[in-house]
């Protein structure tokens, strides 16, 4: 791009300055276009909702959220933390739940962990649980493989059950 006899040749501090500047971006972009190729894209912070907003509607994120004030609908997310403050009024779905307040509604998680200060009216689907000493639950727990499709559990676990007592009547 630049001779060697032009950087050599004594010039104005102007034209100096040109052919030393003009080199760095044309070396850096490489470098920056293999960086952006094998680096990662930076995981987001959580999003907040603060303890004074009031929400109506449903929430469906790819990401994180923390709830801190309230919520009337469903809930979908990566990771759902309930603080201590917060109220939801739905169905609760992530991959992680950390539930610190109170839920009115159904649970679905593949790790759901209720702290000492949860309170939950409602069933939990789970993978995993946790539940702290000290946490108000009112509702039924039940364990499954995949608690994030909604669509294939009920047919899964209504029909065994359904079949379990007519087998039973048929056999009394």
């Amino acid at each position: 791009m630049f001779s060697k006899s032009k950087i050599n040749e004594p010039g104005s501090k102007a034209n100096e300055d040109s052919v030393s500047s003009a080199p760095t971006p044309a070396m850096s972009s490489p470098s920056q276009n293999e960086f952006k190729a094998s680096a990662p894209k930076p995981k987001p912070p959580a999003s907040t909702l603060s303890s004074d907003l009031h929400i109506t509607g449903n929430i469906k994120t790819t990401g994180d959220i923390q709830v801190e004030g309230s919520v009337d609908g469903d809930i979908r997310a990566h990771l759902l933390t309930i603080g201590e403050t917060a109220t939801v009024k739905g169905e609760v779905t992530a991959d992680d739940v950390v539930i610190n307040g109170r839920i009115i509604g159904r649970v679905r998680g593949l790790k759901v962990r209720l702290t000492s200060t949860a309170r939950v009216e409602g069933d939990i689907i789970h993978k995993t649980i946790a539940i702290e000493s000290g946490a108000h639950f009112e509702g039924s727990v039940q364990r499954q493989d995949d608690p994030l499709n909604p669509s294939r559990q009920p047919a899964k676990t209504g029909n065994p059950a359904s079949a379990q007592p007519a087998a039973k009547a048929d056999a009394s």
